[in-house]
């Protein structure tokens, strides 16, 4: 099955809203980016990204501190609770590490 479809298929089931907003998930060979959405008013509230950054160690590493730092960053926004998007990912490894590492710090989804 195309990546694509199962995307769309994920997305079709997800919506962020002020109240709560979408945690999207991108993982790439190489990096990892997060981002806080805001669907209805279509503006990113939180971003995180390896990419320009000194994070090292193996992807799963870079996954954890990715996690950490978009928990901060949305607690600095003050948000709460979010949609978990892993996009066409499934939910193993590197997004399991990066949304459990958000949990520690206090993001609820």
């Amino acid at each position: 099955m195309n990546t694509a479809f199962r995307a769309k298929r994920t997305r079709s089931k997800i919506h962020g809203t002020a109240a709560r907003p979408r945690l999207s998930v991108h993982v790439s060979n190489r990096h990892i980016i997060a981002q806080i959405i805001d669907d209805d008013a279509q503006k990113t509230l939180a971003y995180a990204t390896t990419v320009g950054s000194k994070i090292t160690g193996t992807m799963t590493e870079k996954a954890a501190a990715i996690g950490q730092e978009i928990a901060a960053k949305a607690k600095k926004a003050k948000i709460s609770t979010v949609v978990f998007d892993r996009g066409a990912k499934l939910y193993a490894g590197r997004l399991s590490a990066l949304a459990d590492a958000a949990r520690k710090e206090g993001l609820e989804f």
